[in-house]
């Protein structure tokens, strides 16, 4: 396993180290910055008509209004931390410290996240959902990394996309704070595959305006539903 040096005087190596430390710093701001969301959350009215209850058939239905949002976002989340786990308890071939370093700061931010959403919608929260990644090797950094990049660009568009759908000003701030993280995770792991390149905001996820993607639920359920055993609903998210 490559360990970065913390002494000596190789400009390299200490340029590399200062590159670590940033962005460590900036993983962990984030995270801090996210769970200050639950105030703002807990300090939403629950005085909005009552939204459809999720199902407990074969289907699981996200429900209606603000509510089918938020379990938009916490399936969405459940996958990422289901993910980041599985990678940290078996890294890839060749994973540096700095490495295992930065994906165990956005799995534990994912963590937060998924946590965050099942208590705050309490009653109204869906099932735990089953992921599936019986297509990832997760012994391979390019397959990992690969499917890291997928899910947090994807992440960042479903946030984007679901904004317009959220009534409750308060939700539309967590989702704000939230999906500002989801860009960041996204950053770190586009400079992992490809180093010190311009690829961390590239022109296939910012378009030329300086605007990253929305995308709505319907698609974003489409594009993860291989890496879910679960069948998910979002037909009646924000209505």
């Amino acid at each position: 396993m490559n360990k970065l040096k913390t002494k000596g005087n190789n400009p390299g190596h200490d340029e590399e180290k200062n590159t670590t430390v940033n962005r460590r710093l900036f993983l962990r701001s984030a995270g801090l910055a996210t769970s200050m969301g639950t105030i703002i959350l807990s300090a939403c009215n629950d005085d909005d008509p009552d939204p459809m209850i999720p199902g407990t058939g074969d289907t699981v239905d996200l429900g209606s209004g603000d509510i089918g949002v938020l379990n938009y976002a916490y399936a969405l989340e459940q996958l990422e931390a289901a993910f980041y786990t599985q990678v940290i308890a078996t890294p890839y071939a060749g994973m540096t410290d700095a490495e295992k370093t930065i994906l165990t700061d956005i799995r534990d931010h994912e963590i937060i996240h998924r946590d965050f959403f099942k208590t705050a919608l309490g009653s109204k929260a869906i099932k735990g959902l089953t992921p599936n990644f019986s297509t990832i090797d997760f012994t391979k950094r390019d397959a990992v990394l690969g499917a890291a990049k997928l899910f947090e660009d994807t992440g960042v568009a479903a946030y984007n996309g679901a904004g317009r759908l959220i009534k409750d000003t308060g939700y539309l701030l967590l989702a704000g704070k939230i999906v500002s993280v989801e860009a960041r995770h996204a950053a770190v792991i586009r400079d992992l595959i490809n180093p010190k390149s311009a690829d961390f905001a590239g022109d296939d996820v910012v378009n030329a305006d300086g605007f990253d993607k929305a995308v709505p639920p319907a698609d974003i359920l489409a594009a993860v539903k291989a890496y879910v055993k679960d069948s998910v609903t979002g037909a009646n998210v924000g209505k």
